[in-house]
């Protein structure tokens, strides 16, 4: 998809926090500045029930995401925010075929746990995007979306693709208080030092796939849910070696800012399915509030070890904050000398 949103459906595929009384100011805020934009904003039918009926229902979340692409006139699904139980939605999206069905070349943009998300649509061959959410990103309580942040999104509803990524000279910590007296309330931005060549060469190629590392590393160790593991391997949602060969793998950690040592045997477990000897590359967000950051560079090289596999460190994607939006499924090539990163068409 090469062309301009005018129709941006919202989905709760994890969470149902925006269904809530209490955030409701939040949500008008975000309402307010996709309408600004000139987009038509349709909540899908079982996105605003709140917390626990979405909790409740995976089925009415895989509605609503096949209802999303099933719809011609939309061209954006925006996930409403993360969580960690979307994997939920697995039998109603491929028991009979549904997703592959359903799916037609529309926008798809989230991040945290739509990592699992990104992985189902990855199987049903549609290129997503990895790095905002509505709720996240568009409903920030400041006077507008953080400027890096605003930049890709505007970018992705007025041409629908992503040019090129490159490091926000600032960074902020995650705000402390999410209260109405908050609204119009800026964030205190703090000096970034740009993408970190960890090892390797500083130039690689091919097409970025990934995500949440917590996320990831629930596909593996049943200790959130005792039958994610399972469920996933069933429906062969991580891709194998052969899939990965001469991609280029996103993590990046969550708001739980995983321990250095379940971020090793998160590292592990990746490793263990041969991933790290067939992509081209690797690279890392920022974590939120920049925690572990030198371990997580420390624990990386020492877990992967390659000296010949580049990693680069300190892209500003998913929790940490601001947010830029990667392109999944499109040809990139990354330069860490240069700080950048270009898509092809």
């Amino acid at each position: 998809m090469k062309h301009s949103i005018r129709t941006v459906a919202i989905v709760s595929l994890s969470s149902g926090i925006i269904g809530e009384a209490s955030v409701r100011f939040e949500v008008d805020i975000g309402l307010r500045r996709l309408e600004a934009y000139g987009l038509k904003v349709r909540f899908m039918p079982h996105a605003l029930s709140g917390l626990e009926y979405v909790q409740a229902h995976p089925e009415k979340r895989a509605e609503d995401l096949l209802a999303a692409f099933r719809d011609p006139e939309i061209d954006m699904i925006l996930c409403a925010i993360g969580g960690d139980d979307t994997y939920r939605l697995l039998p109603y999206l491929f028991d009979h075929g549904e997703l592959a069905e359903a799916v037609t070349d529309k926008v798809f943009l989230g991040f945290s746990d739509t990592t699992v998300n990104h992985l189902m649509l990855h199987r049903a061959g549609l290129r997503t995007f990895y790095g905002q959410a509505f709720f996240s990103d568009v409903c920030e309580l400041g006077p507008d979306m953080l400027p890096y942040t605003r930049q890709y999104f505007e970018e992705l509803i007025a041409t629908g693709g992503i040019r090129e990524v490159r490091p926000s000279p600032v960074w902020y910590r995650e705000r402390e208080s999410f209260t109405p007296d908050q609204a119009g309330r800026a964030l205190p931005p703090l000096p970034d030092t740009g993408f970190e060549l960890l090892q390797g060469p500083p130039v690689f190629s091919g097409k970025i796939l990934g995500g949440c590392i917590d996320t990831l590393y629930d596909f593996f160790s049943g200790e959130r849910y005792a039958d994610m593991p399972d469920l996933c391997r069933k429906y062969g949602l991580f891709p194998d070696a052969a899939d990965w060969k001469g991609r280029i793998l996103l993590l990046e950690s969550s708001e739980e800012k995983p321990s250095p040592a379940r971020y090793r045997r998160a590292l592990e477990y990746l490793k263990e399915t041969g991933v790290f000897g067939a992509v081209s590359g690797v690279l890392a967000g920022k974590p939120m509030d920049n925690t572990y950051a030198e371990e997580y560079k420390s624990l990386l090289k020492e877990v992967i070890a390659d000296p010949g596999l580049p990693i680069v460190f300190n892209l500003n994607v998913g929790h940490g904050l601001p947010r830029c939006i990667l392109p999944f499924g499109a040809e990139a090539r990354v330069d860490a000398r240069e700080q950048v990163i270009a898509f092809a068409p």
